[in-house]
This record gives C-alpha cells, sequence and structure tokens, in this order.
C-alpha cells in the first residue's frame, strides 16, 4: 500500500510531443494501485493515440466534450465530481492560456473548470515559449487559483533547443501528487535529516564504511516534504538523488555530518538521525595508497563525536527541538534501543531488528518498533519505507503544539 493506493486521478493530456511519456506514468501510477481516467485534448490524440491509453489504463479514454455516449452523465460533471485529483501532462502554453482565462471549450478544460479536486499541472514546451511573459504570467495567476504547478526540467527537446521546459521525470513529479493528496499537518515545520553511511579514509583508495543505503533517511525527508515540512537532509555518501523539494547537503565523513548538523540543528523543530555514522575513525589516514606487503596491517582508530549523544544534551530538559534516533541492533534490539532513548536525551526512538534474514539495511522495506519518551511501544508490521516514514511521523504529531 502506498499514497496512491485507491486514488481516483485524471490524467488530463494535452498536444505536446511529451505526451508519449504519459504512457510509462499511467502505469506507475496502476502499478501503485491508483485508478487512472485519461481525458486528451484533439491535439494530444495526434501524439498518443486512444487505444493506447484505455489499454494502459484498463478504462475508455474521455476526449469529446460532445460524445453522444453517456451524454446524460455529462461527462465534464460527472468526471469532476468523481476525481482526487486532476494531473495536467504535459500541460502545453494553449491549455495553460486556455485555464488562466478560464476558457471551458474542450472536455479538459471544462473539467478542470468545474472540479473541487486539486489541480496539478507539468507544463511542457519549447523553453522561450515557457519562459515568455504571458506564460508566466498565465503560471502565475493558475497560482494564485490554487493550483499545482511542477516546474519543468531543463535539458535538450524534440526540437533542438536545450532549456527549461522539459516534462519533469516521473519520480518528481509522484511527489508532487503525493502531495497533493496528503494532508499538510506540518505545514511550515523545519525539520532536519540525517541519511546513509559515513565513509572514513584510511588512505586514498580505502575508507571504513558500513552497509546503510540512506534508503529510510531519504523517506523520511521525502514523506516530511509531502506533508508541507520545510526539509534539510544532510546525507553521507549514498547513490540516491536528491529528494525534490529538499534541500540536500552531501558530507562523507563524520566530522563533516556533525559540522553541518551542528550548523543547522538550531533552525530545526523536529530533528531525526538516521544517519549511520561511524563510531570510529582512522587517527592518521595516509595521504598515499598503502602498498601490499606486510603480512599484517594495524590501523589505529579514534572515537568520533557522538552527534545525537551531542544534539540530546544541548536540548537538555527543552521540550524543543523534537529528537528522534535509529537503533540498528543485531540482538537484544529493545533493551538497546531503550538504553539508547534514555543515554541520549531522544523523544522517540525508532528500532530496526537487524539480525535476521530481513535486514532493513539496503532493502526497500523494514520492519520497526517505535519507543517514545514515556515507553510506549508502536510494533509496525514490515512496511515499505514510505510507509514506515509517514508512520514515524504520525507518532511525532501528538508532541508538536496545536494550531
Amino acid at each position: 500500500m502506498t499514497g496512491l493506493t485507491g486514488k481516483r486521478i485524471i490524467l488530463g493530456i494535452t498536444g505536446g510531443i511529451a505526451a508519449y511519456k504519459t504512457a510509462e506514468w499511467i502505469r506507475a501510477l496502476r502499478h501503485e494501485e491508483a485508478e487512472v481516467q485519461v481525458v486528451q485534448t484533439e491535439a494530444a490524440a495526434r501524439f498518443i493515440t486512444p487505444l493506447t491509453l484505455a489499454a494502459l489504463s484498463g478504462r475508455r479514454v474521455y476526449g469529446d466534450i460532445f460524445s453522444p455516449e453517456d451524454a446524460e452523465l455529462i461527462p465534464h460533471i460527472n468526471l469532476a465530481r468523481h476525481c482526487d485529483l486532476l494531473l495536467i501532462a504535459p500541460a502545453t502554453a494553449n491549455t495553460i492560456a486556455k485555464l488562466a482565462h478560464g476558457e471551458a471549450d474542450n472536455l479538459l478544460t471544462a473539467t478542470a473548470l468545474a472540479t473541487r479536486a486539486p489541480v496539478l499541472i507539468c507544463p511542457a514546451m519549447n523553453s522561450n515559449m515557457y519562459l515568455h511573459p504571458a506564460t508566466q504570467a498565465n503560471l502565475a495567476s493558475l497560482r494564485e487559483y490554487g493550483c499545482l504547478i511542477a516546474p519543468p526540467a531543463a535539458g535538450a527537446m524534440a526540437c533542438g533547443a536545450e532549456g527549461p521546459g522539459r516534462l519533469p521525470e516521473w519520480r518528481k513529479v509522484r511527489e508532487y501528487i503525493i502531495a497533493a493528496l496528503t494532508p499538510q499537518d506540518l505545514q511550515g515545520i523545519n525539520i532536519l535529516i540525517s541519511a546513509g553511511p559515513t565513509y572514513e579514509d584510511i588512505d586514498p583508495v580505502r575508507f571504513i564504511g558500513n552497509r546503510s543505503s540512506g534508503k529510510m533517511g531519504y523517506a523520511l525527508a521525502g514523506a516530511a516534504r509531502q506533508r508541507g515540512a520545510e526539509v534539510t537532509l544532510i546525507s553521507g555518501p549514498s547513490a540516491l538523488p536528491d529528494p525534490p523539494a529538499v534541500t540536500t547537503v552531501r558530507v562523507r565523513s563524520a566530522r563533516e555530518m556533525a559540522k553541518f548538523v551542528q550548523q543547522k540543528a538550531p533552525q530545526a523543530r523536529i530533528i531525526i538521525k538516521a544517519a549511520a555514522v561511524a563510531d570510529y575513525t582512522p587517527s592518521a589516514p595516509s595521504p598515499h595508497k598503502i602498498k601490499k606487503g606486510a603480512a599484517s596491517l594495524e590501523l589505529k582508530l579514534t572515537a568520533n563525536e557522538d552527534i545525537l549523544k551531542s544534539l540530546g544534551e544541548l536540548k537538555g530538559e527543552k521540550p524543543f527541538p523534537l529528537l528522534v534516533g535509529f537503533a540498528a541492533e543485531s540482538r537484544d534490539h529493545l533493551v538497546q534501543g531503550l538504553k539508547k532513548l534514555k543515554a541520549k536525551n531522544l523523544d522517540l526512538i525508532v528500532i530496526n531488528d537487524i539480525g535476521g534474514s530481513q535486514s532493513a539495511f539496503a532493502n526497500d522495506s523494514n520492519q520497526v518498533v517505535i519507543v517514545n519518551r514515556q515507553g510506549k511501544k508502536t510494533e509496525l508490521p514490515r512496511l515499505g519505507k514510505e510507509e514506515t516514514a509517514h508512520r514515524i511521523l504520525d507518532q511525532l504529531l501528538p508532541l508538536l503544539p496545536g494550531p
């Protein structure tokens, strides 16, 4: 189950070359068990056929506002009433102009006027057309009306031009969709999250590290942003792309992570330390590659700063920032997690049992126990990390002051 399960989404496709990309979007939405109803303009049908879209969505494609089929249902009203989100992609300059001026000369624009569901618009066009003052003014008007705009990507386009105007990647659009469908219960809350491993250099080639992928911390950053938070993510080395609309700072070592966490902590209302920070670092890393030769090699290590403990000491008896830690344990995970909760002055700890074959490291799912300062335990089933992230944030909501 994801934030898209059971959601009724109208995908409005207009007449741009990027229309072909929406075929994969439909597949992705249905994979997450969303219901997808396609409405396309006459121009869009020149780029991608209704037959293709019907096969992918599993539903009839609507296009003609004057179609005699289901005329008694008044399609633009019926569609508008029975959707959770209207997604318009690609949104051409022409359609954007119509929407900004309240024109309803086709089924899609009429549905957009009639719906009370969130409207998410994904502009896609030539760079000059996108940057033209008229288009920018129209987008500004749509924002004032309450429409959500997913900014286009920049890059090479079919016309040979290069610049802003490409249809955004599905990964980014998905974040906008879920945010539009998610209560904004963290609106304006500043959240600092750390994620991933740290690498402690032995020499220019080798390092001490761990198996953390950063997936849990990145999922937390994305989930918090979906709920309206202002999120800063301090990430150790990770192959994951920066989460959309999140301020991401990339670091390598525990020392670097401590530096940036301490810089950002004073502005944070909530701090979530999901990073797997190395406990030790080589005392004297070699400036050159250590050559193989000796039968044995001794490596002297020095303890790194305990970032979470330092934050807990700084917090003291103050109610904020709320401080959340993670404990990855291979045995006695609950006992060890509770010790960490108290020793580091945490408001919440998330405990992973990594002793079995279903370790959370590098996986897309995990199973955790959440324990608060009062000792209340919440055991979660095995869930995807995005859903786990939302469950963790749910536990923090009662600890925030009311409106």
